[in-house]
């Protein structure tokens, strides 16, 4: 049993999204101070979790945390998203819907432009005034996971490239998929929004789930010698939009 603290405390912080076929339980807003760029900036923090069994119904705050403690989840990966300052209600609000990159976003590879991404889009979106980053957790190498973006890493160093590699391992380019996170914003922010991208496939997917999209802006940058091919191979093979990189 919960005591009436916990409860008390927990109670207002989860929230459950019923998307007919499951649940998203979402946990948040959580006061989050962020180092950027030597500066401390103030973010609101949430994360979320899915649940397929819907026959169940939707669980109580209880049975919740008696789940979540016996799952092990630390051998799973669970999404989140940064929230920075009045997203709900201001004119204008950027978002950015980051797919992880375990290299890129902790150990700063160079490979690819991910890990810069990640800070210019958290730095764009608090110049802005107002935004939110979506970092979804189950998108690691495209949707193949870590493991098989290693091995593609190995085909990448025997002159494939990024999308060749991962589909000789037997994966489609891109399996990613935005349904949950696109769900999530709509809890969170009503109002349209400008999302920072390169990719169409990610302005289809809000636009096909309902959310409310009023520009794009581009992010590109950190070119270097060695991630100027995965650069190109996005343009030319995936189709993201910005033929400056070619250049």
């Amino acid at each position: 049993m919960l005591n009436e603290k916990v409860i008390d405390a927990l109670k207002d912080k989860v929230n459950v999204i019923n998307n007919q076929d499951h649940y998203i339980y979402v946990v948040g807003p959580i006061r989050l101070p962020v180092n950027l760029e030597g500066e401390t900036k103030i973010f609101q923090w949430y994360s979320w979790l899915r649940s397929d069994d819907v026959e169940q119904g939707e669980l109580s705050l209880e049975e919740l945390v008696e789940q979540v403690n016996s799952a092990n989840l630390a051998d799973l990966q669970q999404s989140s998203v940064l929230v920075y300052g009045d997203f709900k209600e201001a004119d204008q609000a950027l978002i950015r819907m980051h797919s992880i990159c375990h290299t890129g976003d902790i150990f700063g590879s160079k490979r690819c432009d991910c890990g810069f991404q990640l800070k210019q889009s958290m730095k764009m979106i608090t110049e802005n005034g107002a935004g939110a980053l979506f970092y979804l957790a189950n998108h690691e190498g495209r949707g193949i996971g870590l493991f098989s973006k290693a091995m593609a890493y190995v085909l990448q160093e025997n002159g494939f490239d990024t999308v060749e590699a991962n589909e000789e391992l037997g994966f489609a380019d891109d399996t990613r998929q935005y349904k949950e996170a696109i769900s999530v914003l709509k809890q969170i922010r009503r109002k349209p929004v400008i999302l920072i991208t390169n990719n169409p496939k990610k302005l289809t997917a809000l636009e096909e789930n309902g959310a409310s999209l009023s520009g794009r802006i581009p992010l590109w940058g950190d070119v270097s010698e060695f991630n100027e091919k995965y650069l190109q191979t996005k343009v030319q093979r995936s189709g993201h939009l910005g033929e400056e990189v070619l250049v």
